[in-house]
């Protein structure tokens, strides 16, 4: 098995896929999955956790960090772009070394600027600056996983196969935002802000020179120099746009918002549960005349809208339970990522104390989680699996709960951060798994992306929202609330496990 599968043709993967028939996921390719887990695990907590961290040490008020969590709702949309990755090509990269590898190439340099402008900016004196380059970072990361994600499902498309890729991809992923944690925190601790986003830009870079060693396409052109240089100077001019393309559209929101008398004292609960609404309304609307199209329909649709239209037409009404259940199941992995740190801050817990517990703490719990996670989604139905996890996630919202009413110590400290990691990491890989069987061979990137990106809309969403509610019920109150959300995607289980997907009758070989 050779790595030049990366670049995500057909023919690789079925080069892939012969040997994992017999013998599983060849080495090679969990030892990719590892590679890119990392690549977007570590900028991953940089946006989110690290950064309300630094923002409460900076005294920024608690309701404006909760809006910052609204950065992570890029990744929730990620299936807008996410057809243009497996339409188009990166320029010089892709010529070389194909199509996937190409934008993976990319989104490391759009990783490695956002992280550097961050640190330039690490005193949060300009909220908006601080919020532009946060949402860029966020923007290249997601476009990473999504270049990852629809290749692991077109080389493992089985239950049996995906579950050790999966918990691969997530040892790397979490291991990364341990490391992230761990590290920027005791830099932070022992030098400042600026050196601690350095140190993980250029720890986040790494992956990018092994790629460009990998062996090359098989249909390469031109010299390994060559497509560098290329795809470089390509990467500035996109890096380059995205950035004022940003700044233009953020301009405009924070206008607006201003012009509409949004501030930090608007009750924004009520507004975000109406908008989180609106995605099942629309498709309410639009599934039965879905439902009414003939089998194949989508072959003969714009590449756009085809993924999304063969999903709902195969599920039907079923889809949405289906999406109401995956808002739920990661509602408590959300938002304890959003006010943890905040929580940990406010309870009097030192910097050094911070990084341990996102350090070999987290560290051994998550890898333990993943691994549990990952062997049982291959072993047990998935729906017992699912309902494991749920409970799982619970009470890894719920030990906060238990925390804030502790005297501080290291000890506790500990055993919070391990339960956490544990119980999310453990109920993360199940739900990869289950989302990963739910797509079709023939969009799995984009169908990915959507699924995976509606799972965190509504968590996502509430998470904005996270400071306001803290402010009214507590941090006690806040982490029941969450772990009692997490819980509630078991009332969905019944419906769940009924859920069959209708067949597309298609001429045999057509589905590639």
């Amino acid at each position: 098995m050779d790595v030049t599968v990366m670049n995500g043709t057909g023919e690789e993967a079925q080069a892939a896929s012969a040997p994992a028939a017999t013998a599983g996921p060849a080495r090679r390719i969990l030892a990719l999955y590892l590679l890119l887990g990392f690549s977007a695990g570590l900028p991953f907590y940089m946006f989110n956790a690290v950064l309300t961290l630094r923002l409460a040490r900076h005294g920024v008020d608690i309701v404006v960090i909760g809006f910052f969590a609204w950065v992570a709702l890029l990744p929730t949309f990620k299936f807008a772009w996410a057809p243009l990755l497996d339409r188009y090509d990166i320029p010089g990269f892709s010529r070389f070394f194909g199509r996937r590898r190409g934008w993976i190439m990319l989104s490391q340099l759009g990783i490695f600027t956002a992280m550097v402008a961050m640190a330039l900016t690490s005193g949060d004196t300009s909220l908006p600056l601080t919020a532009l380059f946060a949402i860029l970072l966020a923007f290249w990361t997601t476009t990473l996983e999504v270049a990852a994600d629809g290749w692991r499902i077109e080389l493992a498309p089985t239950q049996a196969e995906q579950g050790p890729v999966v918990a691969a991809n997530l040892w790397g992923y979490r291991g990364a935002m341990v490391a992230a944690g761990s590290g920027a925190v005791f830099a932070a601790a022992r030098l400042d802000w600026t050196w601690a986003y350095l140190i993980i830009a250029i720890a986040a870079f790494l992956p990018f020179p092994i790629l460009a060693a990998m062996r090359p396409d098989p249909e390469a052109r031109g010299r390994r120099s060559a497509a560098l240089a290329g795809g470089l100077a390509t990467s500035a001019a996109i890096l380059t746009l995205s950035a004022l393309a940003t700044a233009a559209v953020g301009w405009g929101v924070l206008a607006a918002a201003a012009g509409a008398g949004f501030s930090s004292k608007t009750n924004v609960t009520p507004v975000v549960l109406g908008i989180a609404m609106l995605p099942f309304a629309a498709l309410a609307i639009a599934l039965p005349r879905i439902r009414r199209l003939p089998a194949g329909a989508d072959r003969s649709m714009n590449g756009l809208v085809a993924p999304y239209v063969e999903l709902f037409w195969r599920y039907g009404y079923t889809v949405l339970p289906v999406l109401a259940f995956v808002s739920f199941y990661r509602m408590g992995d959300v938002l304890t990522l959003t006010l943890s740190h905040p929580l940990w801050n406010a309870a009097g817990y030192s910097l050094e104390q911070i990084s341990m517990a996102d350090g070999a703490v987290a560290l051994v719990c998550s890898m333990a989680g993943v691994a549990l996670g990952g062997l049982l989604a291959a072993r047990l139905p998935l729906v017992a699996a699912l309902a494991i996890g749920a409970v799982a996630s619970a009470i890894s919202n719920w030990i906060f709960v238990w925390l804030w009413w502790q005297e501080p110590s290291s000890a506790v400290l500990y055993i919070s951060a391990g339960i956490d990691q544990f119980g999310h990491g453990f109920a993360g890989a199940i739900f990869v798994v289950y989302l990963s069987m739910l797509v079709s061979p023939r969009y799995p990137g984009t169908q990915y992306a959507f699924l995976s990106g509606f799972a965190f809309l509504l968590p996502r969403l509430l998470a904005g929202a996270a400071g306001a509610i803290q402010t009214r019920i507590g941090y006690d109150g806040f982490f029941m609330l969450s772990g009692s959300l997490s819980l509630a995607a078991v009332v969905f289980l019944p419906v769940i496990a009924r859920a069959r997907a209708r067949r597309t009758e298609v001429p045999e070989g057509e589905e590639a």
